[in-house]
């Protein structure tokens, strides 16, 4: 199931996210950032974006719980009606049965109602199974660039663009 997420999701998003960081990026990203990774710390920060309900966030769930959620808006590289899912999480164990494409596909619904025309998500290039997922689904690369990291380590992410978004939507 596929849900807009509130603030009462904050927790289990929270868990979601330092979870499944810890399961893709281990050998990608610093081992002392992922082990200082708060629940509580994202919970907060959840807790007041959704408040403020600036983005699209869509959580989703089974009957067990949260396992997975993807956020995005309008694109941070400003390129005009370019919307950007700026995270797409799944649980490991949420993985290969088709939810990161429906959670994909519903977060571009709600960015065209918004009125996107476009979509961008952007991977860490060491990302490769994310990679082939979004060239799987008709994202096209463009070249890596280098951005701040977490942890003060840089980190190279490929954009991947779809330039017309209801490529995505269906």
């Amino acid at each position: 199931m596929i849900f807009p997420a509130g603030p009462s999701d904050a927790e289990a998003l929270a868990h979601v996210h330092v979870t499944s960081w810890r399961e893709t990026y281990t050998g990608l990203l610093p081992e002392a950032f992922l082990a200082r990774m708060s629940e509580a710390g994202f919970a907060r920060r959840f807790g007041r974006a959704l408040s403020l309900g600036e983005e699209v966030t869509l959580a989703a769930g089974d009957r067990f719980g949260l396992v997975g959620y993807a956020s995005g808006g309008p694109s941070r590289r400003g390129v005009r009606g370019e919307g950007e899912i700026t995270v797409l999480y799944l649980l490991r164990q949420a993985q290969g049965v088709g939810l990161g494409r429906r959670l994909l596909a519903q977060t571009a619904r709600a960015l065209a109602a918004r009125g996107a025309t476009s979509l961008m998500i952007s991977v860490l290039r060491e990302n490769y199974g994310a990679r082939g997922f979004y060239e799987h689904l008709g994202g096209q690369p463009e070249p890596a660039r280098r951005e701040p990291g977490p942890g003060g380590t840089p980190v190279h992410e490929v954009p991947y663009v779809w330039p017309d978004i209801r490529t995505v939507t269906g």
